[in-house]
C-alpha cells in the first residue's frame, strides 16, 4: 500500500551566491472533513486507521496483479533455464566432441612430426656412423702414407752416400723429390679432410640431438593429448584448474608450431645431405690419393731400374776399357824393356867407333889424316848417338804413356768401384726398401 509523506531535503543554493540558512517551512495539518474521517491534532500529517473500500479493493487488485505477474515471470524464467540448460548441455557436448576431435587431429599431425623426426634421427644416426667409417679409412690411410714418406726419404738419404763422379742430379733423384712432394701434399690433403669430417660429425650430432629433443617433446606432448583425448564426464581423475583457460605469452602458434619442427628437419636434411656429398668426397680423395702414390712409385721404381741398367752398361764399358788398358799396360811395358835393350845393344857398336877414332887420333905427324875412314867413324858415331837419343826419348815417351796407362787403369778401377757402389745402393738399399710400399688397398683405407 503506497504511503504518502512529506520532503524534507533543501534545495542546493546556487554557486554563485553565498550559502545561508532558509527560513524555516510551515507545515500545515491536512484534515479529513468525511463522514468517516477522525479529527485531531494527533493525526496531523498520517492517515487514518481505517482504508477506503476502493482502496482495499484496489489494493487486493495489487495484490492479484503482482502474484501473476510474479508466476508469469517464474514461468519464464523456469522455461528460459530449462532452454538455457539444454542449450549449455548441448553447447557443451558439442564443444567438447569438437575439442576431442581437434585434439584428435592435433595427435596426427603430433604423430607425423614424430614420425618425421624419428626418421630423420635414424637417418642421421646411420649417416654419422657412415661417417665414422670413412673416417677411420681416413686415419688409416694417414698412418699408410708413413711408409712411403720414410721409403723416399731413405732412399734419398742413401743416395747421397754416391761417390762423387755419380752424386748427380739424375732422374731418379728428380722422381723421388716429387714423390716427397706428393706425398706431404696427400698428407695434407687427408689431414683438411679428416678434420672436415670430425667436424661434419659433430654438425650431424648436433642436429641429432635437436631432433631428439624435439622427438621428446612431441613424445611427451603426444602422451599428455593422448590422456586429454581419452578424458570424459565420467572420468575420476579431473577437476577444476580455473587458471588454465588462459594463453601462454610465450605459447607458440600452429604455424610456428610446425615450422619449427620443419625448420629442425630440414637443417638436419641438409646436414646429412652435406654428410653424403663428404663421404663420397672422402671416397674419391683416398682412391685418387692411391692411385696417385701408386703411379709416382711405378716411376720412381721405373727411374730405379733405368739408372741401373744404365749404370750398369757403363760399368761394363769401363771394365772393357780396364781390360784394354791392362794389356796395353803389359805391352807398354814390354815396349820399354824392348826399348832399353835396344840402347844397351848399341853402346857397344858406339864404344867401338868411339875407341877407333880414339886410337886413330894418335896416328903420327902427317898420319893423322882426315881420310875417308876417319869421316865415317865420325859419322858413325854421330848416327849411333843420334839412335841412341831417339831410343832414349822414345823410352821416355814409353815411359809417360806407361804412366798414363796406370793412371787410366786407377781412374778406371776408382770409376767401377764408384759405380759398383751406385749400383749397391739404389739396387741392394732403395729398390729393395721400395718392396715395401703400400699396396693400393692399404693407402686406400681399407686395411
Amino acid at each position: 500500500m503506497a504511503q504518502s509523506g512529506v520532503l524534507l531535503t533543501r534545495e542546493p543554493a546556487p554557486q554563485a551566491v553565498p550559502v545561508s540558512e532558509l527560513p524555516m517551512k510551515v507545515y500545515e495539518a491536512a484534515l479529513n472533513t468525511g463522514p468517516d474521517s477522525s479529527c485531531g491534532l494527533a493525526t496531523a500529517g498520517f492517515r487514518t486507521a481505517k482504508y477506503l473500500t476502493e482502496e482495499w479493493h484496489q489494493h487486493n487488485y495489487a495484490q492479484y496483479h503482482q502474484a501473476f505477474a510474479d508466476r508469469d515471470g517464474s514461468e519464464r524464467c523456469r522455461h528460459e533455464s530449462q532452454s538455457l540448460a539444454a542449450a549449455a548441455a548441448a553447447l557443451a557436448q558439442r564443444t567438447q566432441a569438437d575439442s576431442t576431435a581437434k585434439l584428435g587431429q592435433r595427435l596426427q599431425d603430433t604423430h607425423f612430426w614424430k614420425a618425421e623426426l624419428q626418421r630423420e634421427i635414424e637417418d642421421l644416426t646411420v649417416e654419422t656412423d657412415l661417417l665414422a667409417a670413412q673416417k677411420v679409412r681416413l686415419e688409416r690411410a694417414l698412418d699408410a702414407t708413413e711408409v712411403p714418406y720414410t721409403i723416399a726419404t731413405d732412399n734419398l738419404q742413401c743416395r747421397e752416400r754416391r761417390q762423387p763422379a755419380d752424386l748427380v742430379r739424375d732422374q731418379v733423384e728428380t722422381e723421388l723429390l716429387k714423390e716427397v712432394e706428393l706425398i706431404r701434399n696427400v698428407q695434407e690433403l687427408l689431414k683438411r679432410t679428416l678434420m672436415q669430417a670430425v667436424n661434419q660429425m659433430q654438425l650431424n650430432r648436433d642436429h641429432k640431438q635437436i631432433c631428439e629433443m624435439d622427438w621428446s617433446d612431441k613424445v611427451e606432448t603426444y602422451n599428455i593429448d593422448d590422456k586429454c583425448g581419452r578424458y570424459n564426464n565420467q572420468s575420476t581423475n579431473i577437476q577444476f584448474h580455473p587458471s588454465s583457460s588462459k594463453f601462454e605469452e610465450s605459447a607458440s602458434t600452429p604455424e610456428t608450431w610446425a615450422k619449427f619442427s620443419h625448420d629442425n628437419i630440414y637443417r638436419a636434411e641438409r646436414e646429412r645431405l652435406a654428410s653424403i656429398n663428404l663421404r663420397l668426397l672422402i671416397d674419391n680423395i683416398l682412391h685418387d690419393t692411391a692411385e696417385d702414390l701408386r703411379l709416382q712409385c711405378a716411376a720412381v721404381d721405373e727411374a730405379f731400374a733405368k739408372r741401373c741398367e744404365e749404370m750398369e752398361d757403363a760399368k761394363h764399358k769401363l771394365e772393357h776399357h780396364l781390360k784394354k788398358t791392362l794389356k796395353e799396360i803389359g805391352d807398354q811395358e814390354n815396349n820399354i824393356a824392348a826399348l832399353k835393350q835396344a840402347i844397351k845393344d848399341k853402346e857397344a857398336p858406339l864404344k867401338v867407333a868411339q875407341t877407333r877414332l880414339y886410337d886413330r887420333s894418335f896416328r903420327p905427324n902427317v898420319e893423322l889424316c882426315r881420310d875417308p875412314a876417319q869421316f865415317r867413324l865420325i859419322s858413325e858415331v854421330e848416327e849411333l848417338t843420334e839412335s841412341i837419343e831417339s831410343l832414349k826419348q822414345k823410352l821416355l815417351e814409353a815411359e809417360q804413356s806407361l804412366r798414363n796407362l796406370e793412371d787410366t787403369r786407377m781412374s778406371l778401377e776408382k770409376e767401377i768401384a764408384v759405380k759398383s757402389n751406385s749400383i749397391f745402393i739404389d739396387r741392394q738399399k732403395c729398390m729393395a726398401h721400395r718392396t715395401r710400399y703400400p699396396v693400393v688397398l692399404k693407402l686406400a683405407g681399407y686395411q
